[in-house]
């Protein structure tokens, strides 16, 4: 039973390295269900203090996933209406990830196209109207940057722990 958990930590981990890529399933709360598979297995020396400061790190990241992209979109001279149609592309990137591959390309696209369209519609200017998408495109990047090393560490914690 135990040898099971370790494997199942493991799988979690791993799909939560490959689904910061996506929005679902989140990839942080899969990853970290792995480090608690770990210490469960008894296998692992993972105390209660890491589970709960993994955790709460956890919850700042996927908060900030949401957020890095309105920042960045705000940071390179997008306006409210940048920011609010970056958030509708968030959104509809969401509501759009159950038809496929297509859907997965539009975790990408959708705030960028949302960030563009808003700021077009305020300035009526396409070179704004892109550095503002832009913005919206790198803040994305910077939330699977970091939602990427976060399932890593995990990885390496257990790792680390397990010998």
């Amino acid at each position: 039973m135990n040898t099971l958990l370790i494997i199942l930590a493991f799988v979690c981990i791993l799909v939560g390295v490959v689904a910061v890529f996506t929005p679902v399933p989140p990839a942080v709360p899969v990853a970290w269900a792995g480090l608690l598979l770990a210490r469960l297995s008894g296998y692992a020396d993972i105390s209660t203090q890491m589970l709960i400061w993994s955790a709460v790190i956890g919850v700042a990241l996927m908060i900030l996933d949401y957020v890095f992209p309105l920042l960045t979109t705000k940071k390179y001279g997008g306006t409210k209406y940048g920011v609010w149609g970056c958030t509708i592309g968030l959104l509809l990137s969401i509501i759009g990830l159950p038809f496929g591959p297509a859907g997965l390309l539009g975790v990408f696209f959708w705030p960028f196209v949302g960030a563009f369209v808003g700021e077009y519609i305020h300035q009526h200017e396409t070179r704004p109207a892109f550095k503002a998408a832009l913005g919206s495109f790198l803040g994305m990047m910077a939330g699977i940057v970091v939602k990427v090393v976060y399932c890593l560490a995990l990885l390496v914690i257990v790792i680390v722990k397990l010998f």
